[in-house]
C-alpha cells in the first residue's frame, strides 16, 4: 500500500490525510442531473465560485455526458465548452480537472495548466497514456467503466464483479507505471454506475476496502446516481440526503475523495463525521495518515 498522504498533481500535492470534496462542473446541455444549468462559460465559471464557497477542494469540468444512453460528442464542440471554463478556473488557485476521454482535450487542458486527468475510459484511448506520461506531474483518475456510455446499462453482467474491477484498475495502473508515472500520481474511481446493475453499485461499496488492496487512493462518485433513486423512490432533484449518505458510506470504506455535485452539504457532512472521531477509524482500511 501507498504510504504518500497526497495526490501529486500538476501545480498542487493535494493532502489526502483527509477525504477531499471534489465539486462537480458540468458545461453540458445534456448531463444527467444538471444538463443545460452550466452551459455557458460565464455560468459554468459562476458555478466554480460558488462551489469553492461551499467548500470544493477540486473543480472537475467536463463538456460531455457521461450518463447511460448518452450520445458521443464531437471533439470540437467538447473544447469549445471546456477550454474557456478551464482557462478561467485555473485563475481561483485551486486544484483543477478535466473530465474527458479524448486524447486531443487532455492535451489541450494540461497545456493550459490542468492539473488532473479524469477519465471515465482509464487512458484507454489511442495516445492518452502517452500524453499523461510525458507530463512531468499531473495527477489522474482511473475509472472502471464496462462498455461505453451511449451501451453500458444495457445488461452488465460478471463473473465476480469485484474481481474484475480491480483487476482492471491494476492493470491500467500498472500500464502507467511502465510508462514512468510515479504512484503517487494515480487515483482509482471504480465506476459506479458505469457498465453496472444497481445490485453491482451496491456491492462494490459494501466491498470497497478489498480496492484499496491497489495500494492508491479511491475517487467514490455516488452523487445523484440512479442507484439511490432506486432504493429511495426518489427523483433526480431530491437525492441530497441520500447522496451525502453515500459519500459518507464511501469515506468509511476509505474514499480519499468524493465527486458530488452537492458540495456544501457533503462538506458540513464531513466536518460531522470528522468531529465524531470517525476518520480515525477508516485507518485499518486506508493506509493514509
Amino acid at each position: 500500500m501507498s504510504d504518500a498522504p497526497y495526490w501529486q498533481t500538476s501545480r498542487f500535492r493535494i493532502d489526502l490525510s483527509r477525504p477531499r470534496v471534489m465539486g462537480i462542473v458540468n458545461v453540458t446541455p445534456d448531463s444527467f442531473s444538471d444538463g443545460g444549468h452550466h452551459a455557458s462559460s460565464a455560468a459554468a465559471l459562476a458555478h466554480c465560485e460558488r462551489l469553492l464557497r461551499e467548500g470544493a477542494d477540486i473543480l472537475d469540468i467536463g463538456g460531455e455526458s457521461s450518463r447511460p444512453g448518452a450520445e458521443p460528442v464531437p471533439l470540437a464542440a467538447e473544447m469549445a465548452r471546456a477550454l474557456p471554463v478551464l482557462e478561467g478556473a485555473l485563475k481561483f488557485g485551486v486544484p483543477i480537472s478535466i473530465d474527458t476521454y479524448k486524447p486531443e482535450l487532455m492535451r489541450a487542458a494540461l497545456d493550459l495548466g490542468v492539473d488532473v486527468v479524469n477519465d471515465i475510459n482509464a487512458l484507454r484511448a489511442p495516445g492518452a497514456e502517452a500524453i499523461v506520461a510525458a507530463h512531468p506531474s499531473c495527477g489522474v483518475c482511473l475509472m472502471h467503466m464496462r462498455g461505453e456510455p451511449k451501451t453500458m446499462q444495457l445488461d452488465p453482467s460478471y463473473d465476480d464483479l469485484v474481481a474484475e474491477v480491480r483487476d482492471f484498475l491494476r492493470e491500467r495502473a500498472d500500464a502507467l507505471r511502465a510508462r514512468g508515472v510515479v504512484p503517487e500520481r494515480i487515483t482509482l474511481d471504480p465506476g459506479i454506475g458505469f457498465g453496472k446493475t444497481n445490485a453491482h453499485n451496491w456491492t462494490l461499496l459494501e466491498r470497497q476496502e478489498e480496492l484499496l488492496a491497489l495500494g492508491l487512493p479511491l475517487l467514490a462518485g455516488w452523487s445523484r446516481k440512479g442507484s439511490l433513486g432506486k432504493l429511495t423512490g426518489r427523483e433526480m432533484g431530491d437525492r441530497l440526503v441520500a447522496s451525502v449518505a453515500a459519500a459518507l458510506a464511501a469515506v468509511q470504506r476509505g474514499a480519499r475523495i468524493v465527486r458530488v455535485h452537492d458540495v456544501a452539504a457533503t462538506v458540513d457532512a464531513l466536518k460531522v463525521w470528522h468531529a465524531a472521531g470517525l476518520g480515525t477509524k477508516t485507518a485499518r482500511h486506508n493506509p493514509l495518515p
